[in-house]
């Protein structure tokens, strides 16, 4: 596959699965803006980077990769900013971080923690899927969404006695 096809593919997947990245990056931040902006930096990375795609079959897991590693990349910059949290827009997919407590507990894990439980639960991912994205093993993948979802239960239940 040549260059220019592997840059029409990932235009292509961009523009097909445009609000799934868009929910990725604002699971990491909780602000709409700063999630397009995320989504924006992500999208233009993956097409200046698109000759370097080895395998076209998993461009969508490709750039979902991408967009969690410029959403860590924006966390580290602006870590300690202060923002006022918005609500999702009424668009799209029912978005199930809304819960304050949820999201508050989503906060609260590791960033490979957050990235497993949200490519899991909220993009309804498969763990292969998952264990190629993270460049881990199916079974680690397995085991360290086994103790996320604990810490969540443990912050959810925190939370609810507080």
């Amino acid at each position: 596959m040549s260059d220019a096809d592997k840059e029409a593919l990932v235009h292509e997947c961009l523009v097909k699965h445009y609000e799934k990245y868009y929910r990725i990056a604002y699971s990491y931040v909780f602000q709409e803006q700063d999630a397009m902006d995320i989504v924006q930096e992500g999208a233009y990375r993956a097409i200046l980077k698109s000759g370097s795609l080895k395998e076209p079959g998993y461009v969508d897991t490709w750039i979902c990769r991408i967009i969690m590693n410029e959403a860590v990349r924006f966390l580290e910059t602006y870590r300690g900013r202060t923002v006022a949290m918005e609500k999702m827009p009424e668009e799209g997919r029912e978005d199930r971080t809304e819960d304050p407590d949820l999201r508050e507990a989503l906060a609260k894990l590791s960033e490979e923690e957050r990235r497993i439980v949200v490519l899991r639960y909220f993009e309804e991912e498969k763990l292969t899927a998952i264990a190629k994205a993270m460049d881990l093993k199916v079974n680690t993948v397995k085991s360290r969404l086994y103790r996320a979802v604990e810490k969540l239960r443990n912050y959810m239940t925190e939370g609810a006695e507080a």
